[in-house]
């Protein structure tokens, strides 16, 4: 079993990136000149994924051109938000209904994906249907992490993710794969991932799989700018 889409976060409107992002989506910000949703395409296609969702909000005229002209040689659909962003757990699911499949990997493109990933992708996908599980969120030690000053979102145990109230050394990296199901239970049409991650964790049913790669991440204008040094 396989899964067959995947979903880019594009939504947001990266205000952590002003000014850069004042007339320009976050998505759309170049690092070695590429963009970072670009980037990430070019990885789902290596992963022999069959559909890209993306979903868009913030100035999604200029997504929607890019695509466009980009001409990617997979199937690509934009789906709008509508008349207000609906927050990263909103977002999956409206995308999720636009697709019969129960399974997707999801992206932040935030996140500068490369080929280094993609082991890591296909190990996670193996052990989500071995082991018969509804999410796996891709966690790093953030000792691996390009930023110094990222805290850790959870504790990581026998692919277990929990919180810890004095040291979290694991942060997320914006890639997971989550059921559909999982996200029906929200009444709001807006709501945040972070909801569904806690209520897993209540559950001790929140996953993580480990990345091993180092990881760097454009968590702010001044991140942004170191990267574009390198």
């Amino acid at each position: 079993m396989r899964i067959e889409t995947a979903l880019i976060l594009c939504a947001g409107f990266g205000k952590r990136l002003n000014p850069l992002t004042l007339k320009k989506p976050k998505p759309l910000l170049e690092i070695d000149g590429i963009t970072l949703l670009e980037n990430t395409i070019n990885l789902i296609k290596k992963l022999n994924i069959s559909n890209i969702k993306i979903n868009s909000y913030y100035l999604k005229d200029q997504i929607k051109n890019f695509i466009s002209k980009k001409k990617f040689n997979i199937n690509i659909e934009i789906i709008d938000d509508g008349d207000k962003i609906l927050d990263t757990g909103g977002g999956i699911l409206n995308l999720t209904k636009k697709s019969k499949e129960k399974n997707f990997l999801v992206f932040n493109p935030d996140t500068i994906w490369n080929l280094d990933y993609l082991d890591t992708i296909n190990e996670m996908e193996n052990y989500f249907f071995e082991n018969k599980i509804d999410n796996l969120l891709m966690v790093v030690n953030k000792n691996k992490s390009f930023d110094k000053r990222l805290k850790g979102d959870f504790e990581l145990k026998i692919n277990h993710l929990t919180k810890n109230q004095k040291l979290n050394n694991y942060i997320f990296t914006g890639c997971q794969i989550i059921n559909k199901n999982l996200l029906l239970k929200f009444s709001d049409k807006s709501f945040s991932i972070l909801k569904v991650w806690e209520d897993l964790i209540d559950k001790d049913k929140l996953y993580g799989f480990e990345s091993f790669n180092e990881f760097e991440h454009v968590t702010d204008i001044e991140i942004y700018k170191k990267l574009t040094k390198n």
